[in-house]
């Protein structure tokens, strides 16, 4: 495929629209100032220049953007919005979400809210191998919860989309950890241990901040809760911990909440509950378009040659040592970068992992870069990027059910900014343990050539 840098430049337009217009009008003293022009609106000259950058007839242009809205990862997360969204809906209508928090709040000290919260939400993720079930289970109550306290509404949910990237770059069963270790050849073990040095610091420096923000936390409310309104998140957490399909949790959610409120609320009827699962589904509207044009946008930009170019750059950068020794710090510096900016480019970071994964193995080999170290490397930055993406699915997803602005949802995202900083610090200062690896690496392929 030819590469373009032109291809790029949709991209470029959909984010100065989205964000500058964002700014503009928060400079302006507007309220709600990211809704003034929403996000799939502003992608629409974007893609209108994607397809004029395009070349061939008309309607191979169309079918590639329509392929692209049409991508498996893309109509999975719709289903996920489509489902959170109902599940948030319905048990908040029976009273589920006042209950489940009323419930936390009576066996978690206050002081430990914050924290609790980030683990809890950690663990969840972990288990399940998914960012997105996650948020859609916890973010609901962290909103409850910040209702009936004086903590701050973003930085709740600034911690749930914390505790489900630190488990979705962590758990063995996640797709972005089976993509990074098939692509670099490594155990998954050896790669969460390698990932474990990382994530875990960063999850304690987080911990420690989330602890400081909440140590005064005045809750308002009583925590009078009826223990029958808490079963619908008992049994999704439950679920979700069997390892079921995150849809079969979520419907299976829906229909335990109206069953529930069917037979304790005297007022609630089959009609209410269906209107509570459309009411779910129309505030998922929103990112549910923009995810299915994002996918459109991509595609356009990918057969365009836009993604080819991006890499090109990168394993240029990443060759330039070629006539000197291997430099394993080079080497992991290329990696990050590449999987961090295809990212930026496809707001998916599978798929972000998948495109990048037989660059990074090449790189590795040539820079005497450990596979484990490059499986650990390509999970961390891209889960990095897509915590802290305003057009991500996970930040989406969150801000959607919480009624905040994308960019004000990664401002509070501390665990995503932690992790990129650690991970940076043991690129930049490498340990004797690294070190002792990059040489190992070195002797067995200066051992391997002399072979050859």
């Amino acid at each position: 495929m030819r590469a373009n840098p032109l291809a790029l430049l949709p991209l470029l337009l959909f984010l100065t629209l989205f964000i500058g217009s964002g700014v503009y009008y928060q400079s302006a003293n507007v309220e709600y100032a990211f809704y003034q022009i929403s996000a799939p609106v502003a992608i629409l000259p974007a893609i209108v220049l994607a397809l004029m950058l395009s070349s061939g007839e008309l309607n191979k242009r169309l079918d590639t953007f329509i392929k692209g809205v049409g991508d498996s990862n893309i109509i999975m997360m719709c289903l996920i919005y489509l489902l959170a969204g109902a599940f948030a809906s319905v048990a908040k209508a029976v009273g589920g979400v006042d209950a489940t928090v009323n419930f936390g709040l009576s066996i978690i000290p206050s002081e430990l809210v914050l924290p609790g919260l980030f683990v809890i939400t950690a663990f969840i993720a972990t288990a399940m191998g998914t960012s997105m079930g996650t948020i859609a289970a916890m973010a609901p109550i962290a909103l409850g919860l910040s209702d009936v306290s004086d903590l701050s509404t973003p930085l709740c949910i600034g911690a749930v989309v914390g505790g489900a990237m630190f488990g979705d770059n962590l758990s063995i069963i996640s797709d972005t950890t089976i993509a990074s270790t098939r692509s670099q050849g490594c155990d998954m073990r050896d790669k969460f241990r390698m990932n474990f040095k990382i994530a875990v610091p960063a999850a304690l420096v987080t911990l420690i901040w989330l602890y400081l923000q909440g140590v005064n936390a005045n809750i308002t409310q009583a925590t009078d809760y009826e223990l029958i309104k808490v079963l619908p998140y008992m049994a999704v957490l439950a679920l979700a911990l069997s390892g079921i399909n995150v849809l079969l949790v979520l419907f299976s959610g829906i229909l335990l909440a109206g069953a529930i409120g069917l037979g304790t609320l005297p007022d609630y009827s089959v009609a209410l509950f269906s209107k509570d699962i459309y009411a779910g589904y129309t505030g998922m509207q929103e990112i549910m378009i923009l995810s299915m044009l994002i996918g459109g946008l991509g595609a356009l930009m990918k057969a365009q040659g836009g993604l080819e170019f991006l890499a090109q750059q990168i394993e240029r950068l990443g060759s330039k040592g070629n006539n000197t020794a291997p430099s394993s710090r080079a080497g992991e510096a290329t990696i990050s970068a590449a999987v961090a900016l295809t990212n930026v480019c496809t707001a998916n970071n599978t798929v972000a992992i998948i495109i990048c994964g037989s660059l990074a193995k090449d790189i590795a080999k040539r820079q005497n870069v450990d596979p484990r170290r490059s499986a650990c490397l390509l999970d961390i930055f891209s889960c990095v990027v897509q915590g802290l993406l305003p057009y991500g699915a996970q930040v989406l997803l969150a801000g959607s059910i919480a009624g905040l602005s994308p960019l004000v949802v990664i401002g509070n995202i501390h665990y995503s900014w932690l992790l990129g900083i650690v991970a940076l610090g043991t690129i930049i200062f490498r340990t004797k343990e690294q070190k002792a690896e990059g040489a190992i690496i070195t002797e067995m392929a200066t051992a391997t050539e002399a072979i050859k």
